[in-house]
């Protein structure tokens, strides 16, 4: 049997704090997180939409000491479970943990995955089969669309108010 091509999918990439959710600095405890405007409903849209909803964060704090990778994982289970409530969900989590003058010497590294550089998303775009030209990064940075420019995605930047507006313009 000849081997077939995988369909690549759509994805609405999520930067996560400023983004996503209220940043509050080095957030590792998820009593500390609030949702941004209607960021839930707007995973949701992306969600039923067919489209494919992942976060892409960098999280210096690990690499600095402030909190281990479990902590990253928790909040977004957190995330997760708050999202299931409207029948929504995240589809990945990429995450940067390092920072070349982190204090953990193990994260303490220039890497790819850092935000503005592509790695995280270009990890992405090959675990899910996510067609780049067809997807949208959404971030409250400049490096967020820089990002996204690097690894041949739309960028946009998201300055506030409602999430689930932005993603529906982008999304259109």
């Amino acid at each position: 049997m000849p081997h077939l091509p995988r369909v690549r999918q759509r994805a609405v990439f999520f930067d996560r704090d400023g983004t996503l959710n209220v940043d509050v600095h080095y957030l590792h405890d998820p009593k500390d997180f609030a949702w941004m405007p209607e960021a839930k409903e707007a995973v949701k849209y992306v969600n039923d939409a067919g489209y494919l909803a992942i976060v892409i964060t960098n999280q210096s704090g690990v690499a600095r000491g402030y909190y281990p990778e479990s902590d990253v994982l928790r909040i977004h289970d957190h995330m997760n479970a708050d999202l299931a409530q409207i029948g929504a969900h995240l589809d990945g989590l990429y995450y940067c943990p390092h920072h070349p003058q982190g204090a953990v010497k193990a994260y303490a590294i220039d890497c790819d995955c850092r935000k503005p550089r592509p790695g995280l998303v270009l990890r992405a775009i090959d675990e899910h089969a996510i067609d780049p030209k067809r997807s949208v990064l959404i971030g409250d940075g400049d490096r967020d669309v820089e990002c996204a420019q690097r690894a041949g995605v739309r960028g946009i930047k998201y300055e506030g108010g409602s999430l689930l507006d932005v993603v529906m313009r982008a999304m259109d």
